[in-house]
């Protein structure tokens, strides 16, 4: 079909206003021009071929734009468009002695097309205004000066300064100071961001409160946004199945309705038939039966979509994507890192022998100079409730067992339960144990060889928004399953927990593309959530793989066919959401053009449609089609 009723010409995106656009420009000249023969010749100013001037003028300015455009598809593709059927009609219409006909059919279809292109174009520029956010100059520091340049002048290992209130020029990490930063822009979360040395920033978030220095880990064309707005525009162009299907029957069914219609303007004079009738009628069927709402049921619907996502920092990397989110039955997860922050935390404090304080107390003098995942969780509970250590000597780790220090001459430990072996242990710290291991924490137990005084639970955190997130997917109807390689017992606390459907654990990764394997024979469309690289397996078996919390992660990015840009659980039902929307739209499109080509098509044979009629008919159908198309952005 080539490019009929695409958005060739506006590729780069147009932000200016409707009348300066070039083709509802030329439309709007043609409209005034055509209108004003009209208007004369209606008060008999102007009769014949005087009024015929006004549109032999109106007509090619019209025309320009999407005359070229077909015939640029005639000769470079090979291809019979929907430009074509209307250059013939209009043709056709001038043959017959129909100025004014033919001077309405190219001034209506080329503002049709016009705001269909114009439409199309700020679809695909409005995720270019994310770059507005981004400062265009930057602070740099050399030598300890401060230098104000052009943002795009920063080079990698520059060292920029960035105030309270002003936005981020690049991607960096913070050398000095601390701040919240608002990372709306890029992940779509609202919530300023807590931020300090040694942290990454990107490019055209906000600074909130603090000053930053910052050394600059991209150029500005090489940031994490522009990499997002070239992975929205990219996708824009990807073409799902359904709308491929569409272009495919389009190439057959254009030019069988220029030969029906030559037919019907060639053969009924060699019978004696009169001409100019049915002449008529296949100039009406050129115009009637051109399929351009059909064409553009989906691409609007696909690039609306993709567009608003990707401002909520949801990247869809491409209209199949899209389109199999929206078929989604089922959602497999997996769990450290997706469903759980992957950091552990102190979950539970029992002091058997003493007060709870100073079972921490212990346990953080012993385990303070560990770099064990358990350890950094007792340190962190420690520091943020004020506790302060011991005086102690001889710190240690026994690994796979215990950590240790001396505290005034006595020996000290924290380790498993296990460990302890020469400690009695009464029937209700048996219980405690069992019930913290039943809720897949792992258990610690803080004292002396012969006197233990306290048990610490420590599990890796579900997210915040997970139970949200899981109870939202049965809303809508989507079946949720955990895919992890944790042990069983864990794996069901946190899937208790959370209230997800199937459980499958101690599993590797051959295991995950496996256990994928087998939902999709089950559920057929399947998506998977991991961290993009240590599951790549599974999500490329999965019909849509996605990454989250993937923020100035290329390989993640690169791993996924759609990326979270950050740890935000919510973001999935709400791409999924996306998806479904510019499904139902797009089949909404479909049904409502084939509706209006049944109806149009037999007008057009049996001579109840005239050409203006047949223009303002198929014009508003294909403007419907567009507008429809563009509710799948508003969320």
């Amino acid at each position: 079909m080539g490019h009929a009723c695409s958005h060739k010409d506006e590729e780069g995106g147009y932000e200016g206003k409707w009348y300066g656009f070039p083709p509802l420009r030329n439309a709007l000249i043609a409209g005034v021009i055509a209108g004003t023969g009209m208007i004369l010749g209606h008060l008999g100013i102007i009769t014949g071929l005087y009024e015929n001037l006004f549109f032999l003028i109106a007509i090619p300015i019209g025309a320009y734009h999407w005359v070229r455009e077909g015939l640029e598809d005639l000769i470079h593709e090979h291809a019979i468009d929907i430009e074509m059927l209307m250059i013939a009609a209009t043709l056709g219409a001038i043959i017959l002695g129909l100025w004014d006909e033919a001077a309405t059919l190219v001034i209506l279809y080329a503002a049709a097309e016009g705001v269909e292109h114009i439409t199309y174009a700020r679809t695909r520029s409005s995720i270019r205004k994310l770059l507005d956010l981004a400062p265009k100059e930057a602070v740099r520091i050399r030598n300890g000066t401060e230098e104000v340049v052009l943002a795009d002048q920063l080079q990698v290992g520059d060292i920029f300064l960035v105030k309270p209130g002003a936005g981020i020029p690049t991607d960096g990490i913070i050398v000095k100071g601390r701040s919240s930063i608002n990372e709306a822009a890029v992940t779509g979360e609202s919530i300023p961001a807590e931020k300090q040395e040694g942290m990454k920033v990107f490019a055209a978030t906000l600074n909130v409160d603090g000053a930053l220095e910052v050394r600059a880990t991209a150029t500005f064309k090489d940031n994490t946004l522009m990499k997002m707005i070239h992975m929205v525009e990219e996708a824009q162009e990807q073409k799902g199945k359904m709308q491929t299907f569409i272009e495919k029957f389009g190439r057959k069914y254009t030019p069988a309705i220029l030969f029906v219609s030559l037919i019907l303007i060639v053969v009924p004079p060699l019978f004696g038939i009169p001409f100019n009738e049915l002449a008529i009628r296949g100039v009406v069927l050129l115009i009637a039966a051109a399929p351009c709402a059909l064409v553009m049921s989906t691409p609007v619907a696909v690039a609306a979509g993709i567009g608003s996502a990707g401002k909520r920092g949801i990247l869809i990397r491409g209209g199949i994507h899209l389109e199999n989110l929206g078929k989604t039955k089922a959602v497999a997860f997996d769990k450290t890192g997706t469903l759980t922050t992957g950091t552990p935390a102190v979950t539970d404090i029992i002091a058997l022998n003493g007060d709870e304080p100073e079972v921490l107390r212990i346990a953080y003098t012993v385990e303070r100079y560990s770099d064990h995942p358990i350890a950094w969780a007792i340190i962190k509970r420690a520091e943020t409730e004020g506790i302060k250590a011991h005086g102690a000597v001889g710190e240690s780790a026994l690994p796979g067992q215990a950590a240790t220090a001396i505290i005034d001459g006595t020996p000290w430990f924290a380790g498993r339960p296990e460990y302890f072996t020469g400690t009695a242990m009464d029937a209700e710290t048996q219980r405690t144990t069992e019930k913290f291991r039943a809720e897949g924490k792992t258990v610690i137990f803080v004292g002396t060889q012969e006197n233990v005084i306290g048990i610490i639970a420590v599990r890796d955190q579900v997210r915040p928004n997970a139970k949200a997130m899981i109870d939202e997917l049965h809303t809508m109807g989507v079946a949720t399953v955990m895919l992890t390689g944790d042990n069983g017992v864990t794996a069901k606390a946190v899937a208790a927990d959370l209230g997800i459907d199937d459980i499958r654990a101690d599993l590797k990764p051959e295991d995950k593309t496996a256990a994928i394997i087998s939902l999709k024979e089950t559920y057929g469309t399947v998506v998977m959530i991991g961290d993009g690289i240590n599951d790549a397996p599974a999500l490329a078996r999965a019909t849509v793989g996605m990454a989250m919390g993937t923020i100035g992660t290329d390989a993640a990015i690169e791993a996924a066919d759609v990326a979270l840009m950050a740890d935000d659980l919510s973001k999935v039902p709400e791409a999924i959401a996306f998806g479904q929307k510019a499904l139902s739209v797009s089949n909404q499109n479909i049904v409502f053009s084939v509706a209006v080509l049944a109806i149009l098509i037999p007008g057009a044979l049996l001579g109840v449609l005239g050409v203006t009629l047949a223009v303002i008919f198929h014009e508003a159908s294909e403007l419907l089609a567009v507008g429809n198309g563009l509710r799948v952005a508003k969320r």
